[in-house]
């Protein structure tokens, strides 16, 4: 009895995994043609026609009969699980004709009298999972013109028998980091045959100088960042431990197997979201007519493009509606030049003169920034009072002034007294 459970388990399993895998993918295929010129010689000419990728056994009906099918069948490498859970919708798959740049080396699990022809078939998920290139050899019996790039016709419902003998793949083709974060950068690959002579290499385009490099005939290794452990699986993941604006850029990771040679790019991106932070506090106090200039800080972002917005609104109470809130743009605010730091991100500042009007009395002022690192716009606010010079400041003002008025006056009233005197001592009586 619990022998039969198993089996039923087992049959289950193996359904519900199948159900998950894709069976078939619309592909353009890249076809070339040589066309003959009117002075005799002749160009390759391109051209887009219609194809399937499918995954079966030799034998297969094709699942689109008016259309070029790319027959996959089983080997060591099974390219289908790579694809497993993606609908036909998801992938865009585009295939070509690949020429070898020597034609005498044999692909190990090629038959003595067989000659190969290859083809790439690359595959992008639309929302940018992942990006798969992979070889598929299509062998005839006849060897191809050295040096010639014609190709074996194939006719519009062929039935094209191929299988895949290496693949590559990366789940992060499009990376974004922030600053001092770990990031990994995957790339996986597989080949149909054990023990192969392959070699790895991981650079950053534009630059010469090589990140990593591995050749597992001779088992030299150069630079780091890949597990050699987990290379001798097909992981050939480069690691950054902590990244940098510096190491923003595109990725290449290369395996070569020869005559064969694949690459795939990774684009890293780094955003840093700002800082915001306004030079008063939550609350400002302020008389009539009274001046104060408020600064909104925008600090250590990356990229550069930022926007800072201010703009006043009454205050939101509960209840109210929110067309009642709506925000009123405050005008001839000013922006600082971007500033450098050291670290190579940005920092800007946004300003204005706040005269303060009764009318304003009670409103919040909010300083907003955008920025392609935030998914949520940072807001920034403070409520402004106004208030009338109080009676006890304007008696302390009078006063002031009195005291300031006898200081000035005294002297002069001294001294106009003494004048007087002298004048009435030199009279003759």
């Amino acid at each position: 009895m619990i022998l039969f459970i198993k089996i039923i388990i087992c049959f289950y399993l193996n359904a519900v995994v199948q159900s998950q895998q894709t069976l078939w993918l619309p592909c353009k295929f890249a076809d070339e043609r040589e066309v003959k010129k009117s002075d005799g010689g002749s160009e390759i000419e391109f051209v887009s026609r219609e194809a399937v990728l499918q995954f079966g056994k030799e034998g297969d009906a094709p699942v689109i009969s008016h259309a070029i099918t790319f027959l996959v069948t089983g080997s060591k490498l099974n390219l289908q699980k790579y694809t497993q859970g993606v609908g036909p919708d998801q992938v865009e798959c585009g295939l070509h004709w690949h020429k070898v740049q020597d034609v005498h080396v044999r692909w190990p699990v090629q038959q003595p009298n067989e000659f190969s022809n290859w083809l790439i078939c690359t595959m992008k998920h639309t929302n940018g999972d992942f990006i798969l290139t992979s070889f598929l050899r299509y062998p005839t019996d006849q060897p191809p013109p050295p040096g010639s790039r014609i190709w074996p016709a194939i006719s519009d419902k062929q039935i094209v028998t191929t299988t895949a003998v290496m693949m590559m793949k990366s789940q992060t083709p499009l990376v974004t980091s922030n600053l001092g974060g770990q990031k990994k950068l995957h790339c996986q690959f597989a080949i149909d045959h054990k023990g192969p002579n392959f070699s790895l290499e991981w650079h950053k385009r534009g630059e010469r100088v090589t990140l990593f490099s591995h050749t597992s005939r001779t088992r030299q290794t150069e630079g780091g960042g890949v597990d050699l452990k987990g290379l001798a699986g097909g992981d050939a993941s480069y690691n950054l431990p902590f990244t940098k604006v510096s190491n923003e850029g595109m990725y290449v990771c290369s395996v070569s197997v020869a005559p064969l040679s694949a690459s795939l790019d990774i684009s890293l991106h780094i955003q840093e979201s700002p800082r915001v932070s306004l030079s008063v506090g939550p609350t400002l106090s302020l008389q009539v007519d009274e001046e104060k200039k408020v600064v909104c800080d925008a600090e250590r972002y990356y990229p550069l493009d930022v926007e800072v917005v201010w703009y006043k609104q009454d205050p939101a109470v509960p209840g109210q509606m929110a067309g009642s809130l709506l925000p009123t743009a405050i005008p001839n605010t000013l922006l600082s030049s971007h500033r450098h730091n050291t670290d190579k991100t940005y920092s800007l500042s946004s300003f204005f003169y706040l005269t303060a009007s009764p009318s304003d009395s009670g409103k919040q002022f909010t300083c907003r920034v955008s920025h392609k690192s935030l998914k949520v716009d940072i807001k920034k606010s403070f409520i402004l009072t106004v208030e009338e010079p109080s009676s006890w400041f304007f008696v302390f003002s009078m006063l002031v002034f009195i005291v300031i008025l006898l200081l000035v006056l005294a002297p002069m009233l001294k001294y106009l007294y003494k004048a007087k005197r002298k004048t009435a001592q030199k009279k003759p009586y």
